[in-house]
């Protein structure tokens, strides 16, 4: 029998019974059978150290999760105290106190009359809870015919089949169709802008919605699915106006507006959610990740007061034909109402929106200084760098470019300087950047001063 992995156990070892018995998420083979494939063991305020004690920056905060930092006590307390009192319990014809503390401070910190919070594990389930929802309030309103979803090309939306079909990556999707039917995905808002002497209604993201609409019958359409700062492609940030054009569309023709916040929500965006930053209030409101910084499982819907009521009294559903073993567990929940206590005390949306303009002009001399770099999008903590072949004579990477810059450049670059983010290939090539929100201005330095030397690689390379 193997010898099972302990704190006294060489990294070596660690190593090799991962590689035997761990199947990896998202890992190419290749790259799980490394030699120097890593063992984080720790972690501390912003970085992590391996089983070796090297130190390592966070710069993406897990996976855009781990808000309050790494190495908490606090936290952990929390959870230790829930599961010395009540460790399970269902949120199934009965409720527990670890639930309802989180749910309503989630409800109080959420826009608008979004008030009803439906616990899951994850932001998949999160999304899929929202597609099951959307389909069923519909047909509770006598409009079962509402079954169709629009979402946007490019965005994540999560990984189970239902939510795999809101996805709008073609190869996430390709190995696992055909999916759920009926999604039509529309064009994001790369690139978009305003007219001169126009509004948002002008944009040909919104009236390529506008046209889907059309195409498939208003009737038959249940929900619109949205990120308020769309991740992959690279942290787009949509033009003034986006957002109160997709409320308007949707009021319009009796559509459900969905914001995906699994990413944008609780402080990543400078606010609690990036649609109190555009001013929206969606009828549904999905999260996960930064709920718990990453500290316990743990996803949900908010649901607007009207609608969660609408289906509850309807004499045809009179429930949500959906749940979860694990939803709204105790000790999660306990650990998100912890969490969120930090995330208020210490002000961090506000930190958030403080240090916005140090970073930002920190990218702007990555994009100066570096040839090699197009631009970069994005908005709080949440950002993408886009590399090009060279911006002085406008040349764009190859194919073969590209897939090096991905797969060799920028990972031995980050090595060298002992930084973990993102080399992201969805639509271009990135490299995305989401330190935790406890970052201060040191911190960002190193982020700042690392990600410099990533592109100088990137430079080297394309010999620029």
């Amino acid at each position: 029998m193997t010898t099972l992995a302990s704190k006294t156990m060489p990294a070596s070892l660690t190593r090799s019974l991962a590689q035997q018995h761990l199947f990896p998420h998202f890992t190419a083979g290749k790259v799980w059978k490394a030699e120097n494939l890593p063992v984080i063991e720790r972690g501390e305020g912003c970085y992590l150290f391996d089983e070796d004690g090297r130190r390592f920056l966070d710069g993406l905060a897990g996976l855009f999760c781990v808000n309050v930092g790494h190495g908490r006590t606090d936290i952990p307390r929390a959870a230790f105290e829930q599961m010395s009192q009540l460790a399970y319990w269902t949120n199934w014809g009965a409720a527990h106190p670890a639930a309802v503390d989180a749910a309503t401070q989630i409800a109080a910190l959420a826009p608008g009359d979004l008030q009803r919070v439906f616990f899951v594990n994850s932001g998949s389930e999160a999304v899929e809870s929202a597609v099951k929802f959307a389909r069923q309030y519909h047909r509770s309103q006598g409009q079962p015919q509402r079954t169709k979803i629009i979402a946007r090309d490019m965005a994540y939306h999560g990984t189970t089949l239902g939510a795999l079909a809101v996805t709008g990556i073609p190869g996430y999707r390709e190995p696992f169709g055909p999916l759920m039917p009926g999604v039509r995905h529309v064009p994001n808002t790369l690139g978009e802008t305003v007219p001169a002497g126009g509004t948002a209604a002008d944009l040909p993201s919104i009236q390529a919605i506008r046209q889907v609409i059309a195409e498939e019958g208003a009737e038959t359409i249940a929900a619109l699915f949205a990120e308020p700062v769309q991740n992959s492609r690279g942290a787009l940030v949509p033009p003034t106006g986006y957002w109160q054009e997709l409320r308007r569309i949707c009021d319009e023709h009796g559509i459900l507006l969905v914001a995906d916040e699994v990413i944008c929500g609780f402080g990543r965006l400078g606010e609690w959610f990036g649609s109190t930053l555009f001013d929206v209030v969606p009828d549904l409101l999905t999260f996960a990740k930064g709920s718990t910084s990453g500290y316990a499982p743990l996803g949900g819907v908010i649901i607007r007061e009207p609608l969660a009521q609408g289906l509850l009294d309807s004499p045809e559903a009179g429930m949500f034909t959906h749940g979860a073993t694990w939803g709204g567990h105790p000790v999660s929940t306990a650990v998100a109402s912890a969490n969120l206590k930090i995330l208020a005390d210490e002000d961090i949306p506000g930190h958030v929106r403080s240090l916005e303009p140090y970073f930002q002009n920190g990218l702007n001399r990555i994009v100066e200084g570096h040839r090699s770099v197009s631009e970069w999008r994005g908005k709080g903590f949440l950002y993408a760098l886009e590399l090009t072949g060279d911006t002085e004579t406008g040349r764009t990477l190859t194919p073969a470019q590209s897939t090096e810059i991905l797969t060799s450049v920028i990972p031995e670059a980050m090595r060298e300087v002992n930084l973990i983010t993102r080399p992201d290939n969805r639509g271009a090539t990135m490299l995305v950047l989401s330190p935790p929100l406890v970052a201060d201005q040191d911190v960002l330095d190193d982020l700042l001063t690392s990600v410099d030397h990533v592109m100088s690689a990137a430079d080297r390379y394309l010999g620029v």
